[in-house]
């Protein structure tokens, strides 16, 4: 059998789902993307025009991600033998998690199962270990409908991004401290590269060993805490290191302040999620959950590629790479 897979690609705008689609491209597999509508954007095409892209197997899909029908025409519109979702929530508050990490992929797994799509690969996120916000249970209820839906899954648990790590680059070229969450050392992650994460996203279509199962995966290690990221940033940047503690605390009481707030502003609502959404990465490590013993285990969490985080800070000092800053972004 052909390695070689027609893919359906969700998710291909983001960052991780950009170097998804140059690794799948990479590896010989026939990639079409859905996206969302784009007006009078040249080249993206409606899920009714299959006909076309039969023959441009680089052509986009556009479909209304919360409409299923608009789905389930994009999903049908022409063979594929996978689908590849990158696709998240821009901000993981309730509602857009519902609708997009729940809701939407929802749409697109009984547009597969009714087109007879065989495979899926869910790009979804190791911290749902400890569920307790909403994008988290989102996720979760997804991944167990795709468990449950009889087609071949893989569903990869990723470690933190080198961007979510490199959000204070600015304040530290601006001559101010590093903010860590209390002492900075009592949490930890295995970095992993959007490239060497999008190749082992890659890897899943055609790798036995990776079907049918949850896949947490790092970068190449070691586990590294916010205290040694900070003093590597500052050594790209050829600075003396200099940090500033911020208790947990305070960000409660911000969480607190918002929520009153919000009984009267949906738009406060939203920010104290995000905030909550904050203090959960800075009070939990991004490794394995070893749930008999209650701790993170960094031996246990496995480990892919070559590329660094440290040798990313410094491409970052030197400006061969640039950061794009999301929703998610917290300093």
């Amino acid at each position: 059998m052909s390695a070689r897979k027609r893919i359906l690609l969700l998710g291909s705008t983001g960052t991780i789902g950009g170097a998804t689609l140059t690794a799948l491209r990479q590896a010989g597999h026939d990639v079409t993307c859905l996206t969302r509508p784009k007006p009078d954007t040249p080249g993206t095409k409606s899920a009714d025009q299959s006909a076309d892209l039969a023959a441009d197997q680089s052509a986009d899909l556009a479909a209304d991600l919360t409409d299923p029908a608009q789905i389930a025409r994009a999903v049908h519109s022409q063979p594929f033998d996978a689908i590849l979702s990158c696709l998240a929530s821009r901000s993981g508050t309730p509602r857009d998690a519902r609708a997009i990490d729940r809701d939407a992929h929802l749409s697109v797994l009984r547009a597969a199962q009714s087109a007879g799509i065989s495979q899926f690969v869910l790009l979804s996120a190791i911290c749902v270990q400890k569920p307790e916000l909403a994008f988290q249970h989102a996720k979760l209820d997804f991944e167990s409908a795709l468990v449950a839906s009889g087609l071949t899954y893989s569903i990869v648990r990723p470690t933190a991004y080198f961007k979510s790590l490199s959000g204070q680059v600015d304040r530290l070229r601006a001559g101010k401290p590093f903010l860590l969450f209390g002492n900075g050392t009592e949490t930890a992650c295995k970095p992993i590269s959007d490239g060497d994460l999008a190749r082992y996203l890659t890897g899943c279509l055609t790798d036995p060993a990776r079907h049918n199962a949850v896949l947490p995966i790092g970068g190449p290690g070691p586990a590294l805490t916010p205290r040694a990221m900070g003093e590597a940033l500052f050594a790209a940047l050829g600075l003396p290191p200099s940090f500033r503690h911020v208790p947990l605390g305070l960000m409660t009481g911000i969480i607190t302040a918002l929520d009153i707030a919000g009984l009267v502003s949906p738009a406060l609502r939203d920010k104290a999620q995000l905030a909550r959404i904050g203090r959960y990465y800075a009070r939990e490590s991004m490794l394995v959950w070893d749930a008999q013993n209650r701790r993170y285990d960094a031996d246990a969490t496995p480990e892919t590629g070559t590329e660094t985080l440290f040798a990313f800070y410094d491409a970052l000092a030197q400006g061969k790479v640039t950061l794009e800053r999301g929703d998610h972004a917290v300093f």
